[in-house]
C-alpha cells in the first residue's frame, strides 16, 4: 500500500498510478466492460482491492442500475442569478431520467471542501461552481464526472461552460462610450475583485477603458458588497470619491440597482446625470424605475449546456468547453 493510501482514502487516480493504466482503464476493471483485457482487469482489481480504493456511486456502475444523480453546487440558494441555472440544469436533467440535488456553499470558500465531500459520496456527477482547487480535486479524484461553471482553467479530464464577460464589458463599455460617456467607473464584488488575474470583470474593465483611451485607472474601481445594500454604500463612496464619473459598469444587477436607488435618492437624474449598465440579466433589471440596462447572462442554457458535458464525460469524451455570450440588452437606465 502507498503511502498516500495510509493518510487519505485511496482515489480512482491512485489505482490507475499504482497499476499502471489510465483512469478510464481502472473504471472500465471496476465496471467490468468488455473493452478490456482479462488478465488487465485482473490486475487492476488486484491493487484496488489492496489499497483499499472504495468506489463512488458512479464507478460502481450505479448509473447504469438505477437513477442518475447530478450534485449541483451553487455560492447562493437567496441570489436570483442561482434559480435559473438550477431550472436548466433540471430542465435538462428531466428530459435524461435523471435527478438533481442541489448543494450551496453560501459563498464561502471554506465550505466547499466539505461540500465537495459531500457530493463525491453521494452523486453520479457534479455541476459546480467553485474556485477551492482542495474541492475541485477531491470531486475530480472521486471519478465522479465534474462540470465547472465559469472556472477560469478547469483540470485535465474536467468540463466546463464559462460566460465571456470579456465580450460582455466590452458590449458595455461600447455602448457608453457611443453615448458620449468617457468618465465611467465600476463597482465590482468585493469578493472578486482583482485586478492582477487577467480574465476578473475587474481587470477586463480597466483593460477595454484603456482601449477606448478613457482617463480612468485603478482609482475608478470601487468595491461593493454583493447586493442591493452593498450598491447603495458602495454609490455614496463613489459620489463622494469620483464626482465627476458620468456612467457606472456594475459587476452585476443587484449591485447596479442598489446604486441607482441611491443616486435617484440623493436627487441624480438617470441617465441624465449618471448611467448604469448591469450584468447578469436578473427580471429585477425590468422591474425597476428606470429599468436597468444590462448584460443578459442566458442562465437556463448555461445549465443546460453543463448537462449535455456531464452526459459526454459520462459516455468517456472530453467535451469542449462551452462558451455563454452576454448579450447586452439596452433599457432606459443608459
Amino acid at each position: 500500500m502507498s503511502a498516500a493510501s495510509t493518510s487519505r482514502r485511496a482515489t480512482i487516480d491512485d489505482v490507475a498510478r499504482s497499476a499502471g493504466v489510465s483512469r478510464q482503464t481502472v473504471s472500465r476493471a471496476i465496471n467490468d466492460k468488455p473493452e478490456i483485457d482479462p488478465a488487465t482487469r485482473q490486475h487492476v482489481l488486484q491493487v484496488a482491492r489492496a489499497m483499499g480504493y472504495r468506489p463512488s456511486r458512479f464507478a460502481r456502475g450505479m448509473v447504469s442500475q438505477g437513477v442518475t444523480t447530478v450534485g449541483l453546487v451553487i455560492a447562493d440558494v437567496l441570489n436570483p442569478f442561482f434559480p435559473e441555472v438550477v431550472s436548466g440544469v433540471m430542465e435538462a436533467a428531466d428530459k435524461r431520467g435523471w435527478q438533481v440535488t442541489v448543494h450551496s456553499t453560501g459563498h464561502a470558500t471554506e465550505r466547499e471542501s466539505s461540500v465537495a465531500d459531500t457530493v463525491a459520496e453521494h452523486v453520479d456527477a457534479c455541476v459546480a461552481f467553485m474556485i477551492d482547487p482542495v474541492a475541485v480535486e477531491r470531486i475530480r479524484a472521486s471519478g465522479i464526472p465534474l462540470v465547472l461553471l465559469n472556472h477560469e482553467a478547469p483540470p485535465p479530464s474536467v468540463g466546463g461552460v464559462r460566460i465571456d464577460f470579456e465580450s460582455g464589458i466590452r458590449q458595455a463599455v461600447g455602448h457608453l462610450t457611443a453615448r458620449g460617456h468617457t468618465r465611467i467607473a465600476m463597482l465590482d464584488d468585493r469578493a472578486n475583485s482583482d485586478a492582477l488575474l487577467p480574465d476578473t470583470r475587474h481587470a477586463l474593465f480597466l483593460r477595454v477603458a484603456a482601449e477606448h483611451a478613457l482617463p480612468v485607472d485603478e482609482a475608478w474601481v470601487l468595491p461593493a458588497e454583493n447586493s442591493l445594500d452593498g450598491g447603495a454604500e458602495a454609490m455614496d463612496r463613489l459620489l463622494a470619491a469620483l464626482p465627476g464619473a458620468t456612467a457606472v459598469v456594475a459587476y452585476n444587477d443587484l449591485i447596479a440597482i442598489g446604486a441607482m436607488r441611491r443616486a435617484l435618492a440623493r436627487g441624480l437624474s438617470v441617465p441624465g446625470d449618471c448611467a448604469f449598465v448591469g450584468c447578469d440579466g436578473l427580471m429585477l433589471g425590468r422591474l425597476v424605475d428606470p429599468p436597468l440596462t444590462t448584460l443578459h447572462i442566458d442562465k437556463e442554457q448555461l445549465g443546460r449546456a453543463a448537462v449535455r458535458q456531464v452526459e459526454a464525460l459520462m459516455s468517456g469524451d472530453r467535451p469542449e468547453e462551452a462558451v455563454i455570450v452576454p448579450d447586452l440588452v439596452i433599457r432606459a437606465s443608459s
